[in-house]
């Protein structure tokens, strides 16, 4: 390990080496191989970087809007020249093709493009004489210091949908990135100070659940934004408002599609395919389970079949690669064993990709496409969020119960419905109980402009990431009433005051 590239904290513009002595080894997914560790973080590492980020608030939130907005515009430009360094990174360390990571890096730039027009953003609104002599106004100032905790399936956008706004807004940012592919995090770290931005603004600690605990604990950490699993989510959620912060805890999915039997079937079958198996299935907006209405499930399991076999899976960094490997060996085992569990409580298993071997990385993390047909809702593989590359195929009998099915799910983060039915599209959107809806359309992410966010257990906080809410999330709304003394004055007032 010790011949291994250490991943150390940045902290007010410098690396800094954990104060614990622990480390965590980074894999390289498709080869099955350490490339380099990481140092993990203690309670006292995350005070020295709250301190530097509480040291650097005050000057940084006087600083004006624009010049805020300037700095990320240079941000921006250098994000856009490292786009293939980011995404070669996202390849090696979390295994998704390296034309999936550029796009992932893409989506993260577009929240850069909407954080720089933070002076439009932090307007307020003015009444003039809202009665004799008196003007009122509100306006949005920045909380503090705040922290990002980020996951390891979006090791680039997720910490791009949080701290590009923070920072706009005024605050001064700790990310903690996900050990399993830190090294965007000091690229992040890197081009920031490269544009210009003042150190302790925005600084990386390393670490695990130590970390994270102790995130959660400091008093002087204002929010808290988090994306990853619903057990997770609902701890930091609960831990995090207890000590009086700010949170927005993003957690688990298990994102549907309704397939209607007048479904176009082949714009149905190419929208499952990448859905379902893009970036191996780990993504919290991947269709796992699709609902066939009467005989549409007759009509697109083969289909399914057929180019689920097909998947070409190999190193994400092949040009070819249409699927890569799993994060790690763990998840791995998880995935097979769900799949197996799936076999043995009566799932059709159409398509098994356990024990898949990719020639030249027999060592990688690799689990196959798999498809299940005639799944039920008490099964395990529809229960869990199995975060792997396994879709499965439930049955209908009409739009009804696959409604009911759906809303009666925990999780309300996506859903997609396909149709050539603008009623039955319409009343869907209607009637279903998920944060976001696709209507012939499998991935509905906002775009940055908007705001991201599910429903059930798939949030925890009033506020959705990134985009308004993001602003909202970010910063305190201030009323302000005002009056200058021009006349003598008329005297004590008893009564509560009455605008006139």
């Amino acid at each position: 390990m010790n011949a291994l590239n250490t991943i150390t904290h940045y902290v007010n513009g410098e690396h800094i080496d954990t104060q614990s002595g622990r480390y965590a080894e980074v894999y390289n997914p498709a080869l099955g191989e350490p490339i380099a560790r990481v140092a993990l973080g203690t309670a006292e590492d995350v005070n020295t970087a709250v301190a530097a980020a509480s040291a650097a608030f005050p000057a940084w939130s006087a600083t004006p809007p624009l010049t805020r907005a300037r700095v990320l515009f240079k941000y921006l430009q250098l994000c856009q020249q490292h786009t293939d360094e980011f995404a070669a990174m996202i390849t090696r360390e979390h295994g998704k093709t390296f034309a999936d990571a550029q796009g992932e890096v893409a989506r993260g730039i577009e929240m850069v493009e909407f954080a720089v027009g933070i002076p439009q953003l932090l307007k307020g609104e003015f009444t003039d004489q809202i009665a004799r002599g008196i003007d009122a106004w509100s306006m949005r100032q920045a909380l503090g210091v705040v922290a990002g905790i980020t996951p390891f399936n979006f090791p680039v956008m997720v910490p791009m949908w949080m701290f590009p706004v923070a920072i706009a807004c005024g605050n001064c940012f700790i990310l903690k990135p996900s050990e399993r592919d830190p090294s965007a995090s000091m690229l992040h770290a890197k081009l920031l100070t490269e544009a210009g931005l003042p150190k302790g603004v925005f600084n990386v600690i390393q670490g695990d659940k130590l970390t994270v605990d102790a995130l959660l604990d400091h008093a002087d950490v204002q929010a808290i934004s988090f994306v990853g699993s619903t057990p997770i989510a609902e701890y930091i959620y609960a831990r995090g408002c207890a000590k009086g912060k700010r949170v927005q805890a993003l957690g688990g999915a298990k994102n549907h599609m309704v397939v209607m039997p007048d479904a176009d079937m082949e714009m149905t079958v190419d929208a499952l395919i990448g859905a379902a198996y893009g970036s191996a299935g780990e993504r919290c907006m991947a269709i796992s389970v699709v609902v066939a209405v009467g005989d549409a499930g007759d009509k697109i399991i083969k289909a399914l079949a057929e180019r689920t076999s097909a998947l070409k899976i190999r190193d994400g960094m092949a040009a070819d690669a249409e699927m890569g490997p799993v994060v790690s060996a763990q998840a791995k085992q998880r995935i097979e064993k769900l799949i197996t569990e799936g076999e043995q409580q009566g799932a059709t298993l159409v398509v098994d990709g356990r024990n898949c071997k990719v020639a030249g990385r027999e060592n990688g993390f690799f689990v196959g496409g798999t498809l299940f047909d005639h799944v039920t809702a008490d099964m395990s593989i529809y229960t869990e969020e199995i975060f792997g590359p396994v879709l499965c195929v439930m049955r209908a009998p009409d739009i009804t119960s696959a409604i009911n099915t759906i809303n009666a799910n925990e999780y309300g983060n996506g859903v997609a419905i396909y149709t050539r039915d603008g009623g039955v599209a319409r009343e869907f959107v209607r009637q279903i109980q998920i944060g976001m809806v696709g209507v012939n359309v499998p991935l509905p992410v906002p775009m940055a402009f908007n705001s991201f966010g599910g429903w059930k257990r798939s949030m925890f906080g009033d506020h959705h990431a990134y985009g308004p809410e993001g602003v909202r999330f970010y910063t305190r709304h201030k009323a302000v009433m005002q009056r200058w003394p021009n006349t003598a004055s008329a005297g004590v007032e008893f009564a509560f005051p009455q605008m006139k």
